[in-house]
Order: structure tokens, then sequence, then C-alpha cells
């Protein structure tokens, strides 16, 4: 077992039982026509992905202590539609490795630029979720749009942070996994969507995060600045955002977002958290299948 495994196997309540029992809720079950694999970044980080479906590219960049697997529903609808959808863990997250280094913001972003230019992608659907975003806009700033038709954003960032996140770090220095087990809250808003069963599996991803990435990511979280990044975007971009996310409000973020990017369409998804991936699976699989084939 690895070490993040075995961090895993100390969390509270069902979460435990669930790791330690070695299964997943039915729901979160990797279907067996997955054929997950590994790519080697070039300071030595190995990135899991999942890789789907055959058609258009469609690639999910996740959020802050997440993986590849939180796109579940997107990934099944959308390769049964007709996309191939890939997905991978960022480094130090889910099955990817984790060197203990390159959790800013221009190493995440050729993180994504290895995936896919090693993959050989082409008129991509760039889909971002949170924290991704900012490796989504960084990457096309640093890497340029030759491989990008499109961008989606999903419960964006700020164009520039501007919170204090001490006291964020403070608790997940003192009790990681009571800290995410609480935060998962507002992540899911309390939507009638997401069962105990789902709840316990997201919390689970949580702690499959190391320690190190977390932390280290927060802090890429609270130092950045988009700004320079969004005004740069030229590919045309969809940002979808919930008028109910108490992580990421809307007016703070998505509108700010919308107003720096030239050409974007913002489409608030009422009574929507910042979940949304989960909560209004859904609709989010419509209207990416809809902007793939725009």
């Amino acid at each position: 077992m690895d070490r993040r495994s075995a961090t895993t196997s100390i969390a509270a309540g069902a979460v435990a039982t669930l790791v330690a029992a070695g299964s997943r809720p039915a729901a979160a079950r990797v279907p067996v026509a997955a054929r997950p694999s590994f790519i080697e970044t070039d300071d030595g980080a190995s990135l899991f992905h999942l890789d789907w479906g055959t058609g258009k590219p469609v690639v999910f960049t996740h959020a802050w202590s997440l993986n590849a697997d939180i796109w579940e529903y997107q990934l099944v609808e959308l390769a049964d539609q007709g996309l191939r959808c890939v997905a991978y863990d960022r480094r130090g997250h889910g099955r990817s490795s984790d060197p203990g280094r390159g959790y800013d913001y221009d190493r995440l972003a050729d993180d994504l630029a290895a995936v896919i230019d090693q993959l050989d992608l082409s008129d991509v659907t760039l889909v971002a979720h949170s924290m991704g975003n900012g490796e989504a806009v960084r990457y096309l700033r640093r890497h340029g749009s030759a491989r990008i038709a499109r961008l989606v954003m999903l419960s964006t960032v700020p164009p520039q942070s501007t919170s204090d996140f001490s006291p964020l770090i403070a608790g997940l220095k003192q009790d990681r996994p009571a800290f995410l087990a609480k935060g998962v809250t507002a992540f899911t808003g309390g939507h009638p969507a997401v069962s105990p069963t789902l709840t316990e599996w997201i919390v689970a991803q949580f702690m499959r995060a190391s320690p190190k990435a977390t932390i280290d990511c927060m802090r890429a979280i609270a130092g950045g600045d988009f700004r320079a990044d969004m005004q740069a975007v030229t590919v045309p971009t969809l940002i979808a955002h919930g008028d109910k996310d108490v992580v990421n409000p809307l007016d703070t973020t998505a509108r700010k977002v919308a107003e720096l990017i030239p050409g974007s369409t913002l489409k608030v998804y009422e009574g929507a958290p910042h979940g949304l991936v989960i909560t209004h699976r859904d609709r989010l699989a419509r209207d990416i299948l809809s902007f793939a084939h725009g």
C-alpha cells in the first residue's frame, strides 16, 4: 500500500470503512473499458490519466485535492456521445506520483501540456473546474492555443486572489481528515442530488491527495494572479458557475472572469454549489457536449 492509500485508511467513519474494505460506491467503480496509464513529465513526475472513447478530444483538469474520478459522470456520458474524454490526476493527487515539489501554477500548466502533447491531442475542448481553471488559462498563455479549440471554465477561481488562506492551511496541518470531511458540505451545498454514500466517496478522493500537495496547492491558489492569463485567452470560452457557490462566489469570480475574457459566455446554474460537476451533472454534460461540437 502506498503512502497516500495508507493515509486514506485512517479517515473517519464510513470513509475509513470504505477504504479498509477496498471498495467504492457502485457509482464510482471504473468501467472495464477504461485504459488507465501514466505520462512522465520532464521533471520526473508520473501523471495517471484516463482516456475513454473516440472522436473530438475533451481534456479535464480537476479541482483542488480531488482527482480524475470526480469527472466520472461527464466521462461516461460524453464518451457514450462520441467524444474522446481524457482526465488526469494532478501531481500529488489520486494515483499520480508525489514528487513533493512543482505545485506552482507554471509547473502545473506544464504538466497539462505534457498530457496534451504526449497524447498528441488537437482540436481540444479543455474543461477546468475550480483550481483547474488557473492551470487552463496559464497553459494557454505559456503554451499557446494551437492544440486548444475551446475552453470551459467551471466554478472558476477569481482573477486575482485576495483571501487569507492561512487559517485553512492551519486546519489542514492540525486535522486534515476532519478539515476535508467538513469542507465537503461547502462543496456540495447540501444538494439533494448528493447522497451520504456519494459524500463519502468525495471525502475519500480528498484523502487520496498528499498533505504536501494539498497545502502547497492551497498556497498557489492564495497567490494566484490570472488577470494577464485571462486577458490573453483567444479561444471560445464558456463559463458555468452556480449562484449558490459559497467557495468561489459568483460575483467575485465568474462575473469578473467573464469581463476579462473577450467574447466569453457566462451561464449561471441556478441553485448550484461549487461542486456542480456532481450536483448538476446532467445539465453540465449537455452543455459540454453542445459546446464541444460548436
